[in-house]
């Protein structure tokens, strides 16, 4: 279980932060100079230099992303130029690609933060360029909410694998639906039939939140409060949901920890854009408080559950079945070590599962709920403290990555171990590395005093 510092408070971390961002901005310009975009996207160092390995292009837009919020954080404008040049060249594809999930990845880590940055006054405001970023953000939401199924109870935004096929990681491409409708976007589907695209967000998030999530309540005899499911199976000729499973964790009746954060993160951001939005809002006529309130069940439980199932440090293994923890003594009372010889940690949960602590937390302070926030608040601050330092954040200038001890895909044997080592440890992912920069960009925004961050300050 984590050990959460109390005593912790946001102006402690002020120098980790500063040396953050110098170390991260020296990566972002090794990548440039030295990673060659003709393999495509970059997805994970092998022996400190990254390399393409996707099921998709799903990292294209952190990469860009990156530099985009390297600038926000820094002012150096040179990283401004790169994320707008890159995003303009290379980006559109994802806009209109119906072969994926990941819209919200992609998308708004590019046209979403760029559009944000010029609604906030970082850039200067140019018309033509603002309707630039919002067209992209129109289409991709609808592009993204076309890849639809219906079930028994509703539906959901069907994975790569196929419109059985429902992902926990999809629960963040909800944003690029919530964005498009904002902006007045409509899907049209066949004569002309008129969907609304927050109402596919809601739909997808209550599945979600019914099917991947578990509650204790007895669903079958792995229901443990909190944890996720990977993948959701459904019967796509009736609708009716099947079994869990699992692509990347080590099975459907385990937890990987990664989905589990993707869970964390993506209900507390969209319990945050729920809470934003008029009671007038036609989908949410007379249904918002009942909408509110599953969407923060699921995010209380999750992140409950990654607590309760991570070292002290707060940084989890990468499964908590995975089948060799049993060989670790006593591995949840004590820092996670990297350097094992049994299971290896995933840094990257910990990025992506430390913001939506903090953002439940925030939310739950500001409804004056500030026992139950400050738990919350201060494990994302104690995991944050614990990324930005060594063995996690990276100080080899010959390395590309930014934060170590990150896994891709642990079942295909996809991450490299290094010599000598009977498991991967060292090697860094640019999703881990993306949402590393977002989460230190949130706090140092409230350290700040700035405009509180969010997705969708792009479109407000």
């Amino acid at each position: 279980m984590i050990k959460i510092d109390y005593d912790l408070k946001t102006d402690d971390l002020k120098s980790l932060i500063k040396e953050f961002w110098r170390i991260s901005g020296e990566k972002i310009i090794k990548i440039e100079k030295e990673y060659k975009s003709s393999t495509g996207a970059p997805v994970f160092t092998v022996n400190g230099k990254y390399f393409t390995r996707g099921w998709t292009e799903w990292t294209q837009g952190f990469q860009f992303g990156s530099a985009i919020l390297q600038f926000e954080a820094t002012g150096e404008k040179q990283f401004l130029n790169l994320g707008r040049k890159h995003t303009l060249k290379v980006m559109a594809p994802h806009i209109s690609n119906t072969g994926v999930h990941d819209h919200g990845f992609n998308n708004i880590s590019t046209y979403g933060n760029l559009l944000r940055i010029m609604r906030e006054g970082r850039i200067p405001y140019n018309e033509w360029e603002k309707n630039f970023y919002e067209l992209a953000l129109k289409i991709s939401g609808a592009v993204q909410a076309r890849r639809w199924t219906e079930v028994e109870k509703g539906g959901f935004i069907y994975s790569f694998n196929g419109p059985h096929s429902l992902f926990v990681d999809t629960i963040r491409s909800c944003r690029i639906l919530m964005l498009s409708h904002v902006l007045g976007h409509r899907l049209y589907s066949e004569s002309d039939r008129m969907i609304n695209l927050l109402g596919r967000a809601i739909m997808h998030l209550k599945t979600t939140a019914g099917y991947n999530v578990y509650y204790g309540e007895g669903r079958d005899l792995y229901d443990e409060r909190g944890r996720t499911a990977h993948e959701s199976i459904f019967n796509i000729n009736n609708g009716q949901y099947r079994c869990p499973n699992s692509q990347q964790g080590y099975s459907g009746f385990s937890t990987w920890t990664r989905g589990l954060a993707w869970a964390m993160l993506g209900f507390a951001e969209e319990l945050e854009f729920i809470e934003s939005q008029s009671k007038e809002e036609p989908v949410l006529s007379g249904e918002k408080e009942e909408i509110k309130a599953f969407i923060l069940k699921a995010a209380k439980a999750t992140c409950d559950f990654y607590i309760s199932n991570s070292p002290v440090d707060g940084i989890p293994y990468w499964d908590t079945g995975a089948p060799k923890l049993r060989e670790i003594n006593d591995y949840l009372g004590k820092p996670a070590d990297p350097f094992n010889d049994y299971e290896p940690v995933d840094s990257s949960a910990a990025t992506i599962g430390a913001q939506g602590l903090l953002r439940l937390g925030h939310y739950l302070h500001s409804g004056g709920k500030n026992d139950e926030a400050r738990k919350y608040w201060q494990a994302g601050l104690t995991i944050l403290k614990t990324l930005l330092r060594e063995p996690y954040l990276s100080t080899d200038p010959g390395h590309q990555g930014l934060i170590l001890h990150s896994i891709y895909h642990r079942p295909n044997g996809w991450d490299y171990v290094p010599e000598n080592s009977k498991i991967p440890y060292g090697e860094s992912g640019m999703w881990g590395d993306y949402h590393a920069r977002e989460l230190v960009l949130y706090i140092q925004k409230i350290l700040n005093k700035e405009k509180y961050y969010t997705f969708y300050n792009c479109v407000q």
